[in-house]
Parts: structure tokens; C-alpha cells; sequence
């Protein structure tokens, strides 16, 4: 180690140490309003005597062994835990001393410390050790691994057995992570903008460059290494060929020496056609002797300023990204030459499937998005270098809310694999709905290819989560890769429960077979503490929030119904139907669904092993939850349930949107149990979530009802007896206005100011019976300025807001449809409510309509 390495260690661990002095004091102080940046990492302080008692014999003496600034980061971590949850002030040392002790070290390390440990497990270089001896009566609690980021990886999971109140005073654990390599992408703009990012700006990049202050950088490195992920991608696959120039790498080393304390491994994404556009070759043929001279001469550069880089990820070809194809060459050309670059490194490639032609002529039926990526892999099976591991997407269209598994897992047999799912919620509600996902993890993970017939005893069953960490095939490489896309917001996400994503995709690629109800309770814990109420409603919101989700957008495996060529948020059917991206759901007036199957379709179900496609092949056999995925199905189809599929579709909507007002409810009992500014953040998210599930709702439904010309059998669909349009209302500066597309609007219709002076009113005369009512007025919040609303009975103001939302449109329609509720309004009949609007910029102020309901009804 280099005498400069040293300072640099010596200074950052001083200023570790001061900033855990720190944590301390401020530990003492009084209790402040939460952010949700601390995570799961918050170390909140354990109140129960008995927990208390249960840690009596925690030594108070912490050792870490060795030179190693991961094993330091384990020491320095292990204090700051045990002083947050216990408030002991736990001493540091290099030594054993000569009384009890917690022991941070690798196995060399603790052979020679501990002769009386006995013999060592066989673990990986990332599993850990937890052990507890006892030597001449003294106590040692022993935190070994084969490597120092075992060692970290282990004082994490004590640190999380602590924070869930687990006994530790006897302990003998042995755990090792189910792949080698644990991912995490971001799609991070050099400009400080992120593709699929909804919670703010880049941590990484702004205005072109590495930003200056990491320090947010170095707590995301912890959260990362709590859960065990060992690297992290720090710019957008479709990369900026900028951002590995001499001028830039020296800034990206800067970022690789703020992970390194915790173990986590920096990865670039790089441009294909690199080597034209920045290496003076004229060309980007991989087989050209030129090109493999520029990426031995880059890759070597960009070792010598990160000498653990831990490698390259590569997309080429489709959405107009420079690829092989263009040269008549094959992805393993493209592949092998940088990965034979970094064969020297002990680099990978991480290589990405997402490869397909999104210019497809949707007339065609038998064109298929969905074939692509086995169509274009799974004939170079076996051609790949063994540093390169293919990266799939969990399914073989785009993260949709439900999707079959890709076929492409159980096409390669020879050649390493790593499944990409993506956290971030880009077709999921983007982080303003609830959508726990590790319930959908877990099903593309469990489920069985059946893609190695002949094998016998367990290697029969070829699970995803298998297939993905070299264990069935027997690869040297596999991995999980999530699409983080985390942000500058204070709770990182966004949303607070959305943090539960991040954690879940940790847990899950260390070990997928945990259950979704475990890391659901584990996050529950560690996030807002072990009150059993809280425990008990945010784990059960949690796991149904998926179908709830699903249930009220897209059900049946139809996919997408936003706009595709869009930001892939509010309803659109039709824009998700005639587009060129292979996104099609088929809808006509007979029925909907893609048929894919391989008698009369697009022949797609062939591609999965025979027992697979004779289960999707048939639609008596295919599952409901797939059906519209896999077939084109008739509006009168009767489903498993005995629904027909018209009558589902009517249901599912209106079922889903009410349990999102349930979920707004089970937050709402756990008031006074939770800190207020979390509480209120998540109501104000799920009282959101629960309006925006009634415009999916009431948009599906119309689309359906004008599509099919079905009637609801329940009535529901097209009759809203308490909705009064705002078009109809007596305007005042507004005009009825169309809305596009249509069904985004109720009647279509909304009004929007016209005034010159931007302001307007909206007049409606009660007429109903005398009560209290519930008031809902849905409105447009556009994100080009800020639109003031205020709420009048007669002369008397009741209410005001803002429209001043970041939703990802300019204008009316279903990304911007938002509502505002006003609760227990007392009104008699004649009384006027009069909506004052006042709009700047090129914000209109929209309103869709009021709905005046009974309280309770």
C-alpha cells in the first residue's frame, strides 16, 4: 500500500470515528422528525428490559484484526449500531485483549488470534461466521469470514439480528450469498438527470461531472452493504461514451474510492461504439484488430485509476443504440472483445438482452417483442467468454406489473446469467403507488424452466433463482442485478415504503429463498421499530399492494395500458395499443390478448422447455393471471373463477380501487404509533395512490365498455350517481375543453381556465337532502406552474390547496389526474359551492368533477 493510500485511510477513518462521536451526542438529544434517510440502517434504541438483559454479556470491547479499511468500516459500523440500539459506548481496539471481546476478522486473521476456535467452515469468499467461545472464562463473540467483506457482511447481519431482537449470546451461524455477484444499476445521466428516476436528481452526476459532495454517496454505500450487494453501476446503460475520457476518470475513481470501505465494487456502462467516437478507429467492428486495441488500451487506463473495478456493462442494438448488427456481427463478437480486454482484470462483462426492434409493424401478427431476446441468444449459447454474464430482464417485455418468466433463462445452459429486475417502479406506479414487489420477485424466482429434462435427483428442477446463480449449469459467474435509480429526495425512493424495494431485492440476492412475508416483517422492523401494530399493518399492506396494483391497471398478463412511448405512468389504452414497440394488448370489439401461442400465434409459447409450453399452450391449462399474455381471448370467455373475462376485468377495477382506499385506512389506525412526518408522508401517498386508482379504474372500464359494448353486470361502469361534471357546471372564466385521450377524463370532458387573467370559478347548487358530506374534486395538476384552488359554501371559505405536484405531463390526462378530498362538509339544499382557480404559466387549472358523497357512504 502506497504512502498516499495510507493517509487517505488514516484520515477517513478519523473522521468515521468523529462522525460516530457525533451520532452519540446526538443519540442524547431529543427525538427529531424522521426523513426515512437512515432506512432500515436507523438503529433506533431498543426499549424492552428484557432485549436489554438478553445482551448482558455483548462484550465491550471491539477488535478488528488486520489492515484492511472494510474491516475497519465492520468495527466502526458494529459501535455505531450497539450505541444507537443498547446506548453502550463500546471501545475499539487492534488486539485481543485480555477480557471478553467482539472479534472482527478474516480466517488468517482469527486462526492466528484464536487458536482455540476450532475448524473453519467451507464458505466463499462473501459468506461470514458468527461464533460464539468462551476462552479462560472470558467471552468472545467471533465475526469471521473467508474475506474482509465477509466480515462487514457479518457484522451487518448481527447488527440486523440485534435490531430485530434475536438472541445473540450463543451463537454459531454460517451464511453465504446464492450468487457471486450482487448488482445494482443506475440509469444516471452525466447532466445529474435520470432515465426511469422518481425521486430526484442524480447522487452521482450533475451538470456533466462527478458531483462534488459524495458524502450522500458513502451512506448509500452503507444500505447497500447492509444487504450484502458487493457493486453498484453508476450510469445509464444507454451510456454517454463521455464517461470514460481521461477528463472524467479521474472523477469516476473518486466515486470507486468512497464505495470501497464498504465493499461495494464500481461498474461502468459503456458505449459501443466507443471506440469510433472517442478512440479515432472510424469503426466500431468488434472484430476489427483496431477495435480490440482501443478496448485493451481503455480498459487498461481504466484500471490503472480503479484497480478493483469490478467490470463493464454493455446494451447494444434497438432503441437507435449502436450494436453489431450493424457490422453483420454477433452479440458474442461484441461481447468477447471487451471482455477479453478485462480477462487480464478479472473483470466481467455484464452483457444485456434487452436487444429488439422497436420500429415492429404492430399489423403484423405474427411480429413479437417477447421473442427477441431468446431469438437473439440463445443460438450463441456457449460462445460467450467466461467473464461475460448475460443480463435478462425478469420477463421478455419490459417490467410490466405481470409477466411470465423470460423463456431465455432456460435457453442458456453454457453460458453465465444474471437476472434484472428493476426496483425502480417505471410501470409500477413510479413510486407514488404502493407496490411492494417482492412478491413478484419471488414468483419469477421460484419458478421452475424444467430447461434440463434429463438430469436426475435435484438437478431436475432448474428454478430461476438457481438457473441465475451458476448453480444448475454449473457457470463460474451469476448474479442479481436491480435497477436502483435511487435519488437526492431524503428517503431516497421517494416514497418511505418504497425503501422496502431496495431492501428486498438486497435480502432476496443474498438468498432467494427467504419469503416475502419475512423480509416484509425484517424491513417493518428495522424501519419504524417492533410495535406489533405497526408490524402487523404495514407488513399485510405490504404484501397485498402488489395486486392491488395489478388489479386496478393491468390484470390477466394484458401488460401495459399507459402510453408506451411515453413516461409510462397514468392510464392511455390506446396509446398502448399501434404503437411500434412490440407493447400490444389486441384489443377489438370480439376480445383482447396477444396470441403467442405456437399453433395459431406468434409462436413465442415455443420457446420454453416442452413442459412449460404445454402448460401455456392451452388456454384451458394456461393460468388466468397469464392468459391475455399468452392468448387472444374473447370478451365471453369464461375464466377459472366462473367470471366471464369482461365481467373480471368490470370486477378487478372497482376491487382494486376500494382496496386502496383500505389502505389509506389501516395507515390511518397507526397514528400515534408511527413519527408524524412519516405518517403524514405516507398518508399524503396513499391518499394520492387511492385517487389515481380511480382514474385507472374509470378509464379501463369506459375503454372496455365502449370496446366490447358489454354492459357491467353490477352497473358500476358509466354510472356515477354522485358526479357532477365540472363542464357542466356554471363557468366563470373556464371552457369545457377534450381531454386526450378520452377515457382519461370523466365524459371525456374538462374544464379548463381560459380567463385572460388567470383566474376563474367554478359554481355548482346543491340539491340533494341535508347532511355531511365527503367532497372529492378531481382535478388536472399539470407540471409547467402552480395552479391555487379554494373551496367555498356560499361565502365561507372550507378549503385551499395547491396543484403543484411533479407529475410527469403538461396537460391534462391521466398522468396529471389528481384528487382532492375535503372531508365532513355540512350542506343544506341550495347551498352554491364555488371553486375559485387562480393558474400561472401554462398551468389551466382543469377540473374534471366533484363527486359529493355521505360521510361513511
Amino acid at each position: 500500500m502506497n504512502c498516499i493510500h495510507k493517509l487517505a485511510r488514516m484520515a477517513w477513518r478519523l473522521i468515521a470515528l468523529a462522525v460516530v462521536a457525533f451520532g452519540l451526542l446526538a443519540a442524547s438529544a431529543p427525538v427529531r422528525a424522521e426523513t426515512g434517510y437512515d432506512g432500515w440502517l436507523r438503529y433506533a434504541p431498543i426499549t424492552d428490559r428484557a432485549t436489554h438483559e438478553r445482551y448482558d454479556k455483548l462484550p465491550a470491547v471491539v477488535v478488528a484484526l488486520g489492515d484492511s479499511e472494510i474491516i475497519d468500516t465492520a468495527q466502526i459500523e458494529f459501535i455505531r449500531g450497539i450505541r444507537g440500539m443498547l446506548g453502550r459506548n463500546l471501545r475499539a481496539a487492534k488486539d485481543v485483549p485480555d477480557e471478553g471481546a467482539v472479534i472482527l476478522g478474516t480466517f488468517d486473521a482469527v486462526v492466528g488470534a484464536l487458536p482455540t476456535l476450532g475448524k473453519l467452515p467451507d464458505l466463499p469468499p462473501d459468506g461470514y461466521w458468527l461464533k460464539t467461545i468462551s476462552v479462560d472464562g472470558k467471552h468472545r463473540l467471533v465475526i469471521t469470514a473467508p474475506s474482509d467483506r465477509g466480515v462487514l457482511y457479518g457484522t451487518f447481519a448481527l447488527l440486523r439480528m440485534s435490531g430485530l431482537e434475536s438472541p445473540i449470546d450463543d451463537l454459531n451461524v454460517r451464511d453465504k450469498p446464492a450468487a457471486p455477484i450482487r448488482l445494482l444499476n443506475h440509469w444516471d445521466n452525466l447532466d445529474g438527470t435520470i432515465e426511469r428516476g422518481y425521486a430526484g436528481r442524480s447522487i452521482f452526476w450533475g451538470n456533466g461531472h462527478v458531483v462534488k459532495d459524495l458524502s450522500r454517496l458513502r451512506d448509500y454505500a452503507r444500505l447497500m452493504a447492509s444487504v450484502g450487494i458487493n457493486g453498484a453501476s453508476i450510469n445509464n446503460v444507454n451510456a454517454d461514451v463521455r464517461v470514460i475520457s481521461a477528463d472524467l476518470l479521474p472523477e469516476v475513481a473518486r466515486v470507486a474510492d468512497v464505495f470501497r470501505p464498504d465493499g461495494v465494487k464500481l461498474y461502468i456502462a459503456v458505449d459501443f461504439a466507443s471506440p469510433r467516437k472517442i478512440g479515432g478507429v472510424g469503426t466500431s467492428d468488434p472484430l476489427d484488430p483496431a477495435v480490440a486495441a482501443f478496448w485493451k488500451e481503455k480498459v487498461d487506463e481504466i484500471y490503472k485509476r480503479i484497480p478493483d473495478l469490478g467490470g463493464l456493462i454493455l446494451q447494444t442494438d434497438g432503441e437507435d443504440r449502436a450494436g453489431p448488427s450493424q457490422y453483420n456481427r454477433s452479440h458474442a463478437d461484441a461481447a468477447n472483445v471487451i471482455a477479453k480486454a478485462l480477462e487480464p482484470h478479472q473483470g466481467i462483462l455484464f452483457y444485456r438482452s434487452s436487444v429488439y426492434d422497436h420500429k415492429l409493424d404492430w399489423k403484423n401478427p405474427k411480429n413479437d417483442r417477447a421473442k427477441a431476446a431468446y431469438d437473439n441468444f440463445h443460438p450463441l449459447d456457449g460462445k460467450f467468454l467466461d467473464n461475460v454474464i448475460i443480463q435478462t430482464k425478469n420477463g421478455p417485455i419490459d417490467f410490466q406489473v405481470r409477466e411470465p418468466v423470460s423463456p431465455l433463462f432456460g435457453g442458456l445452459a453454457k453460458t453465465n446469467q444474471a437476472i434484472e429486475l428493476q426496483i425502480t417502479q417505471e410501470y409500477l406506479g413510479q413510486q407514488r403507488h404502493l407496490a411492494f414487489l417482492v412478491p413478484m420477485w419471488k414468483e419469477i424466482l421460484d419458478f421452475d424452466m424444467k430447461a434440463n429434462p434429463g438430469a436426475k435427483g435435484d438437478r431436475n428442477v432448474t428454478r430461476v433463482r438457481d438457473l441465475v446463480s451458476g448453480i444448475t449449469f454449473n457457470r463460474p459467474y451469476g448474479g442479481f442485478v436491480g435497477v436502483s435509480n435511487v435519488g437526492r429526495k431524503p428517503n431516497w425512493l421517494g416514497h418511505h415504503l418504497a425503501m422496502a424495494n431496495l431492501y428486498g431485492f438486497g435480502r432476496l440476492a443474498w438468498n432467494p429463498n427467504l419469503e416475502s412475508k419475512q423480509i416484509a416483517d425484517e424491513w417493518t422492523r428495522l424501519t419504524f421499530g417492533p410495535d406489533p401494530k405497526v408490524v402487523g399493518t404495514v407488513v399485510d399492506m405490504l404484501l397485498k399492494s402488489w395486486n392491488i396494483y395489478e388489479s386496478y391497471t393491468g390484470p390477466l398478463g394484458v401488460g401495459t395500458l399507459t402510453d408506451v412511448a411515453g413516461v409510462h405512468y397514468g392510464p392511455g389504452i390506446e396509446s398502448s395499443e399501434k404503437n411500434s414497440r412490440g407493447q400490444w394488448h389486441r384489443a377489438d370489439d370480439k376480445g383482447i390478448g396477444m396470441d403467442r401461442s405456437e399453433k395459431t400465434g406468434t409462436g413465442f409459447i415455443g420457446q420454453y422447455s416442452p413442459l412449460v409450453a404445454r402448460l401455456y399452450e392451452s388456454r384451458d391449462s394456461c393460468p388466468d393471471e397469464l392468459l391475455l399474455f399468452m392468448h387472444h381471448v374473447a370478451y365471453d370467455h369464461v375464466l377459472h373463477s366462473g367470471k366471464t373475462l369482461i365481467q373480471h376485468i368490470y370486477d378487478s377495477h372497482y376491487d382494486g380501487a376500494r382496496n386502496a382506499d383500505r389502505l389509506v385506512r389501516n395507515w390511518q389506525t397507526l397514528q400515534g404509533h408511527v413519527d408524524e412526518t412519516r405518517y403524514q408522508n405516507v398518508l399524503d401517498d396513499l391518499n394520492y395512490q387511492a385517487g389515481h386508482a380511480r382514474v385507472w379504474r374509470d378509464a379501463v372500464c369506459n375503454w372496455f365498455l365502449r370496446r366490447s359494448g358489454i354492459a357491467d353486470d353490477k352497473k358500476r361502469v358509466g354510472n356515477h350517481p354522485n358526479r357532477i361534471e365540472a363542464e357542466a357546471m356554471q363557468l366563470d372564466g373556464y371552457e369545457a375543453q377534450d381531454v386526450t385521450p378520452w377515457e382519461t377524463a370523466s365524459g371525456g370532458q374538462a374544464a379548463a381556465l381560459t380567463a385572460k387573467n388567470h383566474h376563474g370559478s367554478i359554481r355548482h347548487k346543491f340539491d340533494s337532502k341535508p347532511g355531511w358530506y365527503d367532497l372529492d374534486i378531481v382535478y388536472f395538476d399539470e407540471n409547467d406552474g402552480i395552479s391555487t384552488f379554494k373551496l367555498y359554501v356560499g361565502n365561507q371559505l372550507i378549503d385551499q390547496w395547491q396543484a403543484d405536484d411533479e407529475l410527469p405531463n403538461d396537460q391534462p390526462n391521466g398522468h396529471t389526474s389528481t384528487r382532492h378530498k375535503t372531508t365532513s362538509v355540512a350542506l343544506r339544499p341550495h347551498d352554491v359551492l364555488r371553486l375559485e382557480a387562480t393558474s400561472d404559466h401554462g398551468e389551466q387549472a382543469a377540473v374534471d368533477y366533484f363527486e359529493i358523497v355521505p360521510v361513511g357512504g
